[in-house]
């Protein structure tokens, strides 16, 4: 865990790379980045909540949101901690529709907090860009 930092760092580090948005930790905790996580370990340490798994937890925000009727786009990463440090282990992207059906699905792993992909980044791998389109050759009878 080389790479792992404290909780401050931590929430610099995602923030500066466009992660500044409401996040929820293991499903619950809504709220700013360090708000959510320090809600989360908060209930850990009171014994009234405890992680799924025992050396990391999950958390979800949204990369892109344009209203219910929009197609959205969410990220979950599972963030391994250790002694009071924190580094992202894995990251999934999902975009999907206004339904909530998956339209496109992304999967980042074996990441330290440090190559994390900019939210921008996250965002392109599930986004469907346009190709370019040639202008169609007009057929026809000419005089």
């Amino acid at each position: 865990m080389e790479q792992s930092l404290d909780l401050d760092t931590f929430v610099k580090t995602l923030t500066d790379k466009g992660y500044n948005g409401y996040f929820q930790t293991e499903s619950s905790y809504a709220g700013k980045l360090k708000d959510s996580i320090s809600d989360f370990l908060e209930a850990c340490k009171n014994g009234t909540d405890k992680p799924l798994n025992a050396d990391s937890f999950s958390l979800r925000t949204y990369i892109e949101w344009n209203g219910e009727d929009k197609p959205k786009t969410e990220c979950y990463m599972r963030i391994r901690y250790e002694d009071n440090k924190f580094d992202v282990q894995k990251m999934d992207i999902e975009r999907t529709d206004r339904y909530g059906y998956s339209m496109k699905k992304s999967e980042l792993t074996n990441l330290t907090t440090g190559s994390v992909a900019t939210a921008k980044e996250a965002l392109a791998k599930v986004l469907d860009t346009p190709k370019e389109q040639l202008a169609p050759k007009r057929r026809g009878f000419r005089m």
